[in-house]
């Protein structure tokens, strides 16, 4: 037997038994891989890929890092004490580059550990410091609030914090009623000052007209008494030109300005 067969022979023998001591995995797009051996986490997250490894000794675990949505349905009470029932939609993704870290401190079950008591801690400190009349007008502010802090509470746990949503806020019936009165009462109030505001310059228009009036007459008094061809002259303007029928003793009689020239 040809002893280069033999070598070839048994080098194929020993690479497929190798084979099948090993372990085969593919790291999918979007997911980190958390090598550990004897369940101790060694190196840093594995990017997407296929990977070798020893199955007796070694193991590979995935964590999806993509954004993942997480919707709740919870109650809070306001600055007022009023509950208020939420609908909050939260955007948040494992640290590609600390996968492995948040593995080895928390778990594959960091949702219910972390991000969950995150939210109801988050939400219920912002909604506590809003009026239940004003949250409602002040939905993305609050929802910034929580993000804020959303963001400072999971950095510490590798969880990134995209954003927040307010998605709905129901209060009691009573409570909601008593909302549309008030701004109906409000919306009456606005209409009452700007109509008090419309009266009040109307009346400082008739104030101005009549001083303007009055300025008029005393000034108009004023040149008749000190220019009598001007007396002459307003007579004459207000007189419609028809002398009197009859002429009664010591009736008056039209003011007629007779000019005579001297050649």
């Amino acid at each position: 037997m040809n002893k280069f067969f033999l070598y070839g022979t048994l080098a194929i023998a020993l690479i497929g038994v190798g084979i099948s001591f090993s372990g085969i995995t593919v790291i999918d797009t979007g997911y980190r891989g958390i090598k550990t051996r004897f369940g101790e986490v060694i190196g840093d997250p594995l990017p997407e890929g296929i990977y070798f490894y020893n199955p007796i000794t070694t193991e590979v675990k995935q964590i999806d890092t993509r954004v993942q949505r997480t919707s709740l349905k919870m109650s809070a009470y306001t600055k007022d004490v009023q509950q208020a029932d939420l609908v909050i939609t939260v955007n948040n993704s494992v640290n590609d580059d600390s996968a492995h870290l948040l593995y080895k401190h928390i778990g594959m079950d960091y949702k219910t550990k972390v991000i969950m008591p995150q939210i109801l801690k988050a939400v219920k400190d912002t909604i506590g410091k809003w009026e239940a009349d004003v949250l409602v007008s002040n939905r993305e502010k609050a929802s910034d609030e929580i993000l804020k802090s959303l963001k400072t509470g999971l950095e510490p746990a590798y969880i990134l914090v995209q954003s927040v949503v307010i998605e709905d806020i129901n209060y009691s019936t009573q409570f909601e009623r008593a909302i549309e009165e008030k701004q109906i009462a409000t919306q009456d109030a606005i209409k009452a000052k700007n109509k008090t505001k419309q009266i009040e310059e109307e009346a400082n228009q008739k104030i101005l007209s009549a001083k303007a009036e009055a300025e008029s007459m005393r000034i108009r008094s004023q040149a008749l008494s000190q220019n009598q061809n001007l007396v002459a002259y307003e007579a004459v303007q207000k007189w419609d030109g028809k002398l009197p029928v009859n002429i009664y003793g010591g009736a008056p009689i039209p003011f007629l300005n007779i000019i005579s020239e001297t050649k």
